[in-house]
């Protein structure tokens, strides 16, 4: 792997005009495809196969005018007064005259007015899914009741739900990456050239994403994600290589030699790294969920472009920089290979280093109870999918949601469908009576409206008013009860669903993938680790270390955004559950990401130990020599994630924060103090690999062993970029 990687980075250097032309292509051909056969994402969570999907799709084929998108527009009378069916009639038609709207049903009929008179809900159906609206569509829709006075008018339902888009928000992240690039490197060239080299894989992903999805359904958090992990692991891996290429540079080597070891070196701990995060991410297909797949498969393919930039491009790029890559005051000095390790070895990381040998068990102990004491807030996690009560305070789905409540109570914004469907119409209606009483005596139902009947008969439909909101655990309990007691009607079929029950199915089918996966992922990463550092005790030490990790994250998590405490300093106007699919995402993203900084700083501590290096001895090198990089690895994947804090959708907004905060537990606590901690304590141990395991395994030569000794390092005095 070492050699053929460092053949690769020589002829990517020597050849550095044809390969910056070959990505230019690249890019234009993608760019192209982008433009070409770009197709809108979707925002629908939903798996195939649960009940309330099937009584979704049946709806579809017999009951079409039902299966459309639905909206809710709220009238409200001023305090002290009362609604009038005159004064609402005009709303009414206004809603009915948007185009694709199906009906728009007079709330005085319908019998949706509050006791007190003063709240009305206007229910409008759409022919077409929430995803078949367009944006004209839902201008008008928002804009239906403007021309009454007098009247406080508000829009919701799900065809007003928010899609979340990349903004400006995102640039911060970019520009504190910049900032700790310059400061890491010392050189605007290096920090430019990294930067660049990020950007270029981020948009060759990007453009690939958008090209595939007029065939490929995308979830509109898709593109969001693949943004996030391709601009954080691509400035990573660039980071690494760069780092290494100019120790070498500093040892004598000339500039093509330098690539060609850094990315037999250190571009061997980054293949591995990014299929560590390849596997984890692709991996989200074992839960079985289609849009979880997609948006795993989508990330997956963006990490891997950014390894093929680092492992071509980035070399090509550092032949255009030559010497530039270095502060100003080192292309001067004399590089010999005695003065850089020497002054490097005076550095924080190697200070660091000896303070955990020195302190590792209270080190050890200290940080193992405290990863575990926030850790605690995780078994109260609650999932859902979101809904319009933790929208942005001020939006029209939650000003709407919120008059809602307070005219009818919660429960009228998590209503549920029962789909009854018989052969014949008798037997329909007489199974829909006889369903309309049993959910009317189960606990925690507050009303249920008079059946619905398709043109056959053979369908019909119960609205189901709930005591409690969507995403209250009682409401889960409720659907869990209507369910059990509906399952033994005769003479049809009945289904429950509704965006309520479709959010309890998610999290259900998620929660039961959730083991499965964390084993899955665990197990492959594992074995790969042991592939690479031919060591038993080395994985399973990065795989307990990745549990505190996920823990840890967890609790703050859980703490912030379910809990309430500190939400405000992460601009959260309302706590609630988190998104249902978060762990498994969280899991997936964050052990891939936890074993690249295992695998960047072990590699030069195994690198070490290979070449003769005491055991002790290596763990203080590789913290020291790769510190500096994790520590700026880390401080910018934090601030890449941390940009999308600052948006307002509540799912991005929590995915961003748990991976910020999960990057900043791994790597400052779990991979920079309790790894070599633990290294220390292990000793020789560490590398410890029984005999027949060791003749089963392939060599892999991660940390260069078979480079260094079949390709002698040339140091003759060239120039580093030879014109």
């Amino acid at each position: 792997m070492a050699i053929l990687l460092y053949r690769l980075g020589r002829l990517s250097f020597r050849r550095r005009g044809r390969v910056l032309a070959l990505w230019l292509l690249l890019l234009a051909l993608l760019g192209g495809g982008a433009a070409a056969f770009s197709g809108p994402t979707t925002s629908k969570f939903s798996i195939p196969g649960t009940e309330s999907q099937k009584a979704l799709d049946s709806l579809a084929r017999e009951f079409p005018q039902a299966g459309g998108a639905t909206g809710t527009i709220v009238v409200v009378a001023p305090e002290g007064g009362k609604l009038t069916p005159a004064a609402v009639a005009p709303v009414t038609e206004e809603a009915a005259d948007v185009p694709g709207v199906l009906a728009a049903v007079d709330p005085f009929v319908s019998k949706a007015v509050s006791q007190d008179g003063r709240y009305a809900l206007i229910q409008v159906q759409f022919a077409s899914g929430a995803d078949g609206i367009t944006d004209a569509q839902r201008e008008a829709f928002g804009e239906a009741g403007a021309s009454v006075s007098g009247l406080r008018v508000e829009h919701g339902g799900e065809i007003m739900r928010g899609v979340p888009e990349i903004g400006s928000t995102e640039i911060i992240g970019v520009a504190v990456a910049a900032l700790v690039l310059v400061l890491t490197f010392g050189s605007l060239v290096a920090a430019g050239m990294t930067l660049l080299n990020a950007l270029v894989g981020v948009a060759a992903g990007m453009a690939g994403l958008f090209a595939l999805s007029s065939t490929v359904e995308l979830t509109s958090t898709a593109p969001i994600l693949a943004l996030m992990l391709g601009l954080a692991v691509g400035i990573d891996y660039a980071l690494f290589i760069t780092s290494r290429y100019r120790h070498y540079l500093l040892e004598g080597m000339d500039g093509e030699e330098a690539a060609g070891r850094a990315a037999g070196t250190a571009g061997s701990a980054v293949v591995f790294a990014g299929a560590t995060v390849v596997i984890a991410l692709a991996g989200l297909a074992v839960a079985g969920v289609p849009f979880l797949t997609v948006m795993g498969l989508a990330a997956a393919a963006t990490v891997a472009l950014a390894v093929l930039v680092s492992l071509t491009l980035l070399p090509a790029v550092l032949g255009f920089a030559g010497a530039r890559v270095l502060p100003r005051k080192q292309r001067t000095r004399d590089r010999t290979p005695a003065s850089a390790p020497a002054e490097a070895e005076a550095g924080f990381g190697f200070r660091w280093g000896r303070i955990v040998a020195r302190l590792r068990v209270p080190v050890l102990v200290l940080g193992v109870v405290g990863l575990g004491a926030l850790a605690l807030p995780v078994q109260d996690m609650r999932l859902a999918l979101p809904d319009a009560s933790t929208e942005a305070v001020g939006s029209p789905n939650r000003e709407a949601y919120d008059l809602t409540t307070e005219g009818f109570g919660e429960g009228f914004n998590g209503r549920l469908v029962a789909v009854v469907s018989g052969d014949t119409a008798r037997a329909t209606g007489a199974a829909a009576k006889e369903t309309a009483a049993l959910i009317t005596d189960t606990d925690g139902v507050l009303a249920v409206a008079a059946p619905q009947m398709n043109e056959k008969g053979t369908t019909a439909l119960l609205a189901v008013i709930p005591e409690t909101g969507p995403t209250a655990a009682a409401t889960e309990d409720t659907v869990n009860e209507i369910r059990d007691r509906v399952a033994d009607v005769g003479g049809a079929t009945v289904s429950l669903t509704g965006a309520t029950a479709v959010g309890i199915d998610v999290s259900e089918k998620l929660a039961a993938a959730l083991p499965v996966y964390l084993l899955l992922v665990v197990g492959l990463s594992v074995l790969l680790l042991m592939l690479v550092f031919r060591s038993v005790l080395v994985p399973l030490k990065a795989a307990l270390g990745f549990l505190l990790t996920i823990g840890a994250t967890f609790g703050i998590t859980v703490t912030i955004f379910q809990e309430g405490h500190l939400a405000e300093l992460v601009g959260l106007d309302t706590p609630g559950p988190l998104v249902s699919f978060l762990p498994i995402l969280l899991i997936g993203i964050l052990f891939g990401l936890a074993m690249d900084y295992e695998v960047f700083l072990v590699s030069r501590m195994r690198e070490d130990f290979v070449h003769g290096a005491d055991a002790r001895e290596s763990v203080i090198s590789g913290v020291g020599h790769n510190g500096r990089v994790v520590t700026a690895a880390a401080v910018i994947m934090t601030a890449v994630f941390g940009g999308f804090v600052l948006m307002p959708d509540p799912i991005i907004k929590s995915i961003g924060f748990a991976l910020a905060i999960g990057v900043l537990v791994d790597a400052f606590v779990v991979r920079m103090t309790l790894v070599p901690a633990v290294m220390h304590l292990l000793g020789r141990a560490a590398w410890w690999l029984p005999r027949p395991v060791d003749r089963i395994l392939p060599d892999l030569d991660i940390e260069g062993e078979r480079l260094q000794r079949e390709i002698p390092v040339q140091r003759e005095p060239v120039e580093l970029v030879k014109t």
